[in-house]
């Protein structure tokens, strides 16, 4: 690959500079921004590529910079490689080709319409790691390039500090997005909203968040996750279970219920069973049975899905 200051592209648009990191927002980052220096993906790591070989280490991770929401957003483009290749238009050159220029293009859906955005692969680091979001396997870059372009459609980093997962869904995927709140959900509503999760979980996207609380809890507050899965599991003694994969885009695990990593539930399960959800935990996950999700999590969103020839699939009919 060529050296980072052999003729790459430079975005001038989109500065290398503290402009680019701070706007007229109020957030924590100015003060960090003395300290930040940018690099691109070879000066990170030694064989940079856009994706990762397995598709669960792409879960993105948040850095510093306060956007867990359109983390969890991102999570949409996983479940539909066409829509993926839409927003990260396919065949753009990138380190390990001849062609490789530094320059890559991303598309967001706004105000009707898809819109190119053309940035440099100049990215925000601590030392010599990425100080905003990151993927699990570290060698790959599709979501900081994705974050850079979507701080760029906005002005700067800044401007996506705190956001709803519901915009940057619309912004992903140019379809449809439902907001469920839980907090004044009666069972009836509960268990038809399960159903379509169930129906759709495999193709939509699905967040869930927790709102301002006393004593802030395991959870946080003000904090989106994306629900990777659903799964139905069963005790000992044959009594139905259903539990919510969630995952934490701090990367870490936060949550020491009775069915955390460690909690004391999966005695009420054969090994076998219990080792069945466990082994599928990466990191930043965490399982929680129904009830207890209904009870610690205030708002659930879901994105209606974009198939293939990315036209939205009814959440409806199934078609």
């Amino acid at each position: 690959m060529p050296p980072p200051g052999t003729g790459l592209f430079v975005d001038p648009e989109f500065p290398a500079c503290v402009s680019s990191l701070v706007g007229a927002g109020d957030s924590p980052l100015p003060p960090l921004c003395e300290r930040i220096t940018w690099r691109r993906p070879q000066e990170i790591c030694a064989a940079p590529r856009l994706f990762p070989e397995d598709s669960r280490d792409a879960l993105g991770a948040q850095g510093i910079l306060g956007d867990c929401w359109f983390i969890c957003a991102c999570s949409a483009l996983q479940k539909s490689p066409a829509l993926l290749q839409h927003v990260f238009p396919a065949g753009q050159y990138t380190w390990e080709d001849q062609g490789y220029t530094g320059r890559f293009t991303c598309r967001f859906w706004r105000f009707g319409r898809w819109v190119d955005v053309t940035i440099d692969d100049r990215l925000p680091c601590l030392g010599h790691k990425l100080c905003f979001s990151h993927c699990q396997d570290h060698g790959a870059f599709w979501l900081p390039l994705l974050e850079k372009a979507y701080a760029k459609l906005h002005g700067s980093y800044e401007a996506l500090w705190a956001g709803q997962v519901v915009d940057a869904l619309v912004d992903l995927t140019g379809g449809l997005v439902e907001r469920w709140s839980l907090e004044l959900a009666n069972e009836s509503f509960k268990e038809e909203m399960i159903c379509r999760m169930l129906d759709l979980k495999e193709h939509c996207a699905m967040s869930c968040s927790v709102h301002k609380r006393e004593g802030s809890g395991d959870l946080g507050q003000f904090h989106a996750f994306t629900i990777t899965d659903i799964q139905q599991g069963f005790t000992k003694d044959g009594q139905s279970l259903l539990l919510f994969r969630v995952h934490n885009p701090w990367g870490r695990s936060c949550w020491e219920g009775s069915w955390g990593q460690s909690g004391d539930n999966w005695a009420l399960m054969d090994q076998v069973e219990s080792s069945r959800f466990l082994t599928q935990i990466q990191d930043g996950e965490f399982w929680v049975e129904k009830a207890e999700f209904f009870r610690e999590f205030h708002e659930v969103t879901l994105a209606f899905p974009v198939v293939k020839k990315l036209c939205i699939q009814s959440i409806w009919t199934g078609g």
